[in-house]
């Protein structure tokens, strides 16, 4: 299924968090692709603080790869940044494999750098944007 999105501003991601709050009953993985600077990272810290993680808490994880956030009840989510990897194969050092069979959410930017180890179930969110426009196009693909 594909879904069409158009968001004013990277922090307006109401609609979005519904629709990911909802397709995360069926889908562990989301990945979000789009230029830098597309909003990446904020609608990830939106979509975690509306399932309750404190947001003084989230940082971009660019450097140490993966952060994990504590949200309601317990939940767990991992954001991954894989802009700085140079091979897929450097995740399986960090126990990739343990974290797609976590069950928890996992939301990953650029996937693209990993996709060979990426499952074919993941949602990708694919990001456009106008340098000179605040309107982004956000297009959501699930199996």
């Amino acid at each position: 299924m594909i879904y069409h999105l158009s968001i004013g501003k990277p922090d307006q991601v109401e609609e979005l968090t519904k629709l990911i709050h909802r397709l995360s009953s069926e889908f562990q993985i989301f990945c979000f692709q789009g230029e830098m600077g597309s909003g990446k990272t904020t609608y990830i810290k939106s979509i975690c603080s509306a399932f309750g993680v404190d947001d003084g808490e989230m940082s971009s994880p660019s450097f140490a790869i993966v952060n994990e956030y504590s949200g309601q009840n317990a939940r767990v989510f991992y954001h991954f940044d894989l802009d700085r990897i140079e091979d897929p194969s450097e995740l399986l050092h960090i126990g990739w494999e343990d974290y797609l069979t976590s069950n928890n959410l996992i939301f990953i930017e650029w996937p693209e750098k990993a996709m060979s180890l990426i499952p074919e179930d993941a949602v990708i969110i694919r990001i456009g944007h106008e340098s000179d426009v605040e309107l982004r196009t956000l297009e959501i693909t699930t199996l």
